[in-house]
């Protein structure tokens, strides 16, 4: 018991001395103290422009208004901080042993006023403290009884923001919320940090090591995690106070568009496969003039994975990248997806006829650089690739995609595509294509699949347009194709010679080569021949590619020999390409059979007037000169009869 009342009565003593203490301490005094070790820590000028009151609650310290932080030399009159009230809190059992430990630097609405200079220098660098001093201790009291200070934590809440980087635009935010634990001046510091730049809260939270030294502008450790609508992100590394930093990256995001608008971003609606959700992981690499370098890059992008490196310029406009990528397969399905309007009803894509839905190629315009692809597979709206080598380089708006080759449609394609959005919107391509089955390359591009066969051949084209409809409308162009064995299907031109010999309504074709032109979308072709089993067939006619149908003959000829011509019926194939009308053309088959009758009926009458008039008849004339003759002969015979004449 009397341990008890012995403490009790030490603890009473030092509260009744601590309070002895503070009561004899005024507060001017200990607000000139903390604004001595202030100014010696920072080289700035610290100005109570209002009262100076002492407090005991909820701070032990003192309360003054109207507080400023002189600016940097090169910055200007404007003060570096301004707080409408400024508590600044003591530690008491240190002031009891007449030191003074800052335990809180709290400012209430404060307002920073932050730039940097052409070296990128910010205002916040404060001047190195005198030789032989350090920002953790110094003596500060005037009449040399050597009392010490020291600041452990700075607090600010709902702070304006003005920062003013050298040669851009100046950046203002409001509501900002920081606190700084700083127990050791020479060691570590812990920083939170909650920035509300569209009025969502983004709060970065870490440790800075060495922190006086991070002050003054050295490189230190830093450990920093960044949260915001559904996002994380967490750097490890170093940095310094230029921006400069070199670590590790992770992060990942749910939610893309919240984050971007959480940052004061306009809300971007990805295609899902472009990352609507985003994990990412990489050895980062970023200088103060905006360039950033990403080794071991991992980045996935909803349900699509890539793995590669990529160096990017932030500061160019339009961003620079450059960037070696590879994957497994690559779904970019959505991005032909059709989209949503009005009333969030989405639009249900037309049947039959290219889409008029106008095409945004604006991103074409943000980046220039050039990304190469190595991917197992890539899957688009309209296309499926195999295993695939690419690269992407676009400059100006003007993005072309080489193959290095790709395989798709069963086969290998070759060469480039271009999409050039300079003045209004232009594709073209030129591409070689190998063991390509056709039912699969012309039913994904073009919506045909009756034509079945592997094929080899070229492709050059040309469109202008706003919408895929006016794309297509517009194709200029040429190309070649030769297949091998093969069939169509909808029409069997072997049954047309022989009903009893047909194919089940297809054209059974052993080899077939064409080639071809395109205007303004309608592409034409005159040189077609297939080599059937016991025919051949020759083909011309047209086929819109624009407007989705075709006139098309193929004509077959049977009984073919070295003497004889053989036999052909043309079969017309006509209407929309996804339901034609196929007839024989019956017309071409039975007129040279009567032109054939009605000139042996003409050679006939020739003969006999041959014969009845003595003179050869061949043509119509020599049959008008023949009876003409005749006339004047038998004319002048009956004359000379009439006059007695012999």
């Amino acid at each position: 018991m009397r341990l008890i009342l012995r403490i009790l009565s030490a603890i009473v003593i030092t509260i009744a001395v601590g309070v002895a203490i503070l009561t004899f301490l005024p507060g001017q005094k200990l607000a000139e103290l903390a604004a001595q070790q202030i100014e010696k820590q920072t080289g700035r000028q610290v100005v109570f422009g209002g009262d100076v009151r002492f407090s005991f609650w909820p701070t032990l310290g003192i309360q003054a208004d109207d507080v400023a932080l002189a600016n940097a030399d090169w910055a200007g009159p404007e003060p570096l901080l301004t707080a409408g009230r400024l508590t600044i809190g003591v530690d008491a059992a240190d002031l009891i042993r007449g030191d003074i430990r800052i335990t809180e630097l709290t400012a209430i609405v404060p307002h920073l006023n932050l730039e940097t200079r052409e070296d990128g220098i910010g205002n916040w660098v404060f001047d190195a403290p005198a030789s032989g001093e350090t920002p953790a201790q110094v003596e500060t009291d005037s009449e040399g009884e050597g009392t010490s200070v020291a600041i452990e934590a700075i607090t600010l809440r709902g702070a304006s923001l003005r920062f003013a980087a050298h040669g851009q635009d100046v950046v203002e935010t409001n509501q900002v919320d920081l606190q700084l634990a700083w127990p050791d001046p020479n060691g570590t510091a812990n920083v939170d940090l909650t920035l509300r730049p569209a009025g969502k809260p983004l709060r970065i939270a870490g440790e800075v090591g060495s922190f006086r030294r991070f002050l003054l502008g050295e490189v230190a450790s830093l450990g920093v995690t960044v949260t915001a609508e559904a996002s994380k992100l967490r750097f490890d590394g170093q940095a310094d106070l230029s921006g400069a930093f070199d670590g590790r990256i992770t992060g990942a995001s749910d939610d893309t568009s919240a984050l971007l608008v959480a940052l004061g971003q306009a809300a971007v609606d990805l295609p899902k496969g472009l990352g609507r959700a985003m994990t990412f992981a990489a050895d980062t690499t970023y200088t103060p003039d905006g360039r950033v370098s990403l080794r071991d890059l991992s980045l996935a992008l909803d349900h699509n994975a890539l793995r590669g490196d990529a160096d990017l310029n932030l500061a160019a406009s339009p961003l620079k990248v450059t960037a070696a990528l590879e994957g497994d397969m690559l779904d970019l399905s959505a991005l032909g997806a059709p989209t949503t309007g009005a009333g969030g009803n989405t639009a249900e894509p037309a049947t039959q006829g290219w889409s008029t839905t106008p095409i945004d190629a604006s991103m074409l315009a943000l980046v220039e650089g050039q990304i190469s692809l190595d991917v197992k597979g890539l899957q688009t709206s309209s296309v499926i690739f195999g295993p695939s080598r690419m690269t992407l380089s676009i400059e100006r708006a003007r993005a072309v995609l080489s193959f290095l080759p790709v395989q798709a449609f069963g086969g290998t394609l070759q060469g480039e595509l271009i999409a050039n959005n300079r003045n209004g919107l232009s594709v073209a391509g030129n591409l070689q294509f190998a063991n390509v089955e056709m039912r699969e390359a012309l039913g994904q591009l073009a919506g045909y699949d009756k034509l079945n066969g592997e094929a080899l051949g070229n492709l050059e084209f040309l469109g202008v347009g706003n919408s895929m409809d006016q794309i297509m409308r517009s194709l200029d162009g040429k190309g070649r194709v030769e297949l091998g064995k093969g069939f169509f299907t909808g029409f069997d031109l072997q049954s047309v010679m022989d009903p009893n010999g047909g194919n089940g309504g297809t054209t059974i074709f052993e080899g077939l080569t064409a080639s071809f032109d395109m205007i303004d979308g309608t592409l034409r072709n005159d040189d077609l021949n297939a080599a059937l089993k016991v025919l051949k067939a020759a083909g011309a006619g047209r086929v819109g590619v624009g407007s989705q149908d075709l006139d098309y003959t193929f004509t077959p000829t049977a009984f073919a020999s070295e003497t004889s011509a053989g036999v052909s019926v043309p079969v017309r194939i006509q209407g929309s390409w996804f339901d034609p009308e196929i007839k024989p053309d019956l017309s071409k088959l039975v007129q040279p059979k009567l032109d054939e009758v009605e000139e042996k009926a003409k050679q006939a009458v020739r003969d006999k007037l041959s014969e009845e008039l003595g003179v050869p008849v061949e043509t119509e004339e020599d049959l008008n000169d023949a009876l003409k003759r005749r006339v004047e002969e038998e004319a002048r015979k009956q004359l000379l009869k009439f006059l007695g004449s012999d």
